[in-house]
């Protein structure tokens, strides 16, 4: 007999822990339980996108409850109608739940892509930095290494190439995470004193505003800097529920 836990007892949890109710957010992230199932729940999927393919791919492999980093409703309101209409059936038709997770999953201590992506990059004596919607949500390590050596563990890290945009200094002094899509803050994040920022993306701008600033910028792919967090909640919740997970590749390229 396959193991069981009920929906109602992982959400709770889930919200408790990740500190659901007190972490502000864009409205759209809508964080939390997205879509119900019947109850119970076999196996867990974790996501970075709650997408066509995704959600395809957790009920091909029985999913039944999936964690994304990105829920249905990022492209904001929109007509339930073609591909969207029939991306809800088959959530619908199938009983997958479906829950989200994005700026309380960022900022986690231990479970958020910063912490987890830090830890993997050796990183230590970490702290918050870069304050956005109440909280900080990256974190700042004061860490010498040279430029070229950092971008070879981001992209052992990442399993992808990375795009280093040397304008800083060839050994750094202070280096600032923020994984995903935080490129256009470089102006902000250099007023804080960092000389070497990483995240996921930036815009076309942002690489000759880091020659400007005379700071290093290591984009690693927006998708890539965001895998951390699902696998590792997924993980946590695994042990806790004795559930089996998976993690469900869908990258964007970007």
């Amino acid at each position: 007999m396959p193991r069981v836990a009920t929906l109602s007892q992982i959400v709770s949890y889930t919200d408790e822990h990740l500190r659901i109710g007190e972490i502000d957010d864009w409205p759209n992230a809508l964080n939390g339980l997205q879509v119900e199932n019947s109850g119970a729940i076999t196996k867990i999927g974790a996501a970075v996108d709650a997408s066509t393919r995704t959600i395809d791919l957790a009920i091909e492999r029985g999913v039944n409850l999936l964690i994304v980093h990105h829920g249905l409703f990022w492209p904001g309101l929109q007509p339930i109608a073609g591909g969207r209409r029939r991306m809800l059936e088959q959530i619908l038709h199938h009983d997958l739940a479906l829950y989200s997770a994005h700026l309380p999953l960022d900022v986690h201590s231990v479970l958020g892509n910063n912490a987890q992506l830090a830890a993997a990059l050796g990183f230590e004596n970490t702290e918050p930095f870069f304050e956005a919607k109440g909280q900080c949500i990256g974190l700042k390590t004061n860490t010498r290494i040279s430029r070229d050596e950092l971008g070879s563990k981001l992209e052992k890290s990442l399993g992808g190439p990375v795009k280093l945009f040397a304008s800083g200094p060839a050994e750094t002094k202070s280096i600032g995470l923020i994984t995903g899509g935080a490129g256009s803050e470089i102006y902000a994040v250099a007023r804080e004193g960092i000389d070497t920022f990483i995240t996921g993306e930036a815009p076309h701008w942002a690489a000759v505003a880091a020659e400007e600033l005379g700071i290093n910028l290591l984009l690693g792919g927006h998708y890539a800097t965001e895998t951390f967090g699902v696998k590792a909640l997924a993980a946590h919740l695994s042990d806790r529920f004795n559930l089996p997970w998976e993690f469900i590749d869908s990258p964007t390229g970007l």
